[in-house]
């Protein structure tokens, strides 16, 4: 079976690309612009065994969304997952943000996931799922965020509209939440105040540390597995408990 990840060949989405390539998917990985960023990727997954293709594509325009879509619906007849981890990083003030950018990011980061499933839905069968990866800043106003934090409160929404009319075909849509990573998202967000802000997410966390790419993976295994069969349209939080 295939796997797509948006956003595939960086952070979060890199990892969970090479992680259902161990486990013996075919993956097909989106990416913007960075092809090395790609190509290394292709070989790490090559090199664990997987079988990964690559479509660069920009995931906030209509032509990128059907770009993709294309690429998996020739690959395959049965998607097993869509992750959608696209996300553009614009740092800004709300009454600063260019107005352009802020619409280009909210496109990317969630209405995408939109079209994207519309054009999926000829190889999305009864035990596939959709999975949506937000952050905290969905829920949280943070310093800067404004072209993330809305845009995945957003993601987080339309999953839940999603759910309801995917549910009849016995396919799952879903979110899960992380606290602070380290992601090259994160970064450009925070820029030198990056690893300050992961240090103190790390000592302030319930749970005595920091949240990891593995902790991420291991709740959307949870998310997609088939004890999961009647969980739809939710928000599962990753975050050690920092949020409550």
């Amino acid at each position: 079976m295939t796997v797509l990840v948006t956003g595939g060949t960086s952070g979060i989405g890199r990892a969970i690309a090479e992680h259902w390539a161990g486990l013996g998917h075919d993956v097909v990985v989106n990416f913007h612009s960075n092809e090395e960023a790609a190509e290394a990727t292709r070989r790490s997954i090559h090199s664990a065994g997987g079988r990964a293709t690559l479509v660069k594509a920009d995931m906030g325009t209509l032509e990128g969304v059907a770009d993709v879509a294309d690429k998996v619906l020739q690959q395959t007849d049965d998607l097993a997952l869509y992750v959608h981890c696209a996300a553009l990083a614009v740092p800004g003030a709300a009454l600063e943000i260019d107005p352009g950018q802020l619409a280009h990011a909210i496109a990317v980061n969630a209405t995408s996931m939109v079209p994207m499933t519309q054009l999926l839905m000829p190889v999305l069968k009864p035990g596939s799922s959709v999975v949506y990866i937000s952050s905290q800043g969905a829920q949280r106003v943070v310093p800067s965020y404004v072209a993330l934090g809305p845009s995945k409160s957003l993601g987080e929404a339309l999953i839940r509209y999603l759910s309801v009319e995917l549910a009849r075909h016995g396919v799952r849509a879903n979110t899960v939440s992380a606290g602070a990573l380290d992601t090259l998202a994160f970064r450009t967000m925070f820029g030198e105040r990056a690893q300050d802000r992961l240090d103190w997410a790390a000592r302030a966390n319930p749970a005595g540390r920091g949240v990891t790419f593995a902790d991420v993976i291991a709740a959307v295994e949870l998310m997609t597995s088939p004890g999961a069969g009647m969980v739809q349209g939710q928000t599962l939080m990753v975050d050690g408990g920092s949020s409550l």
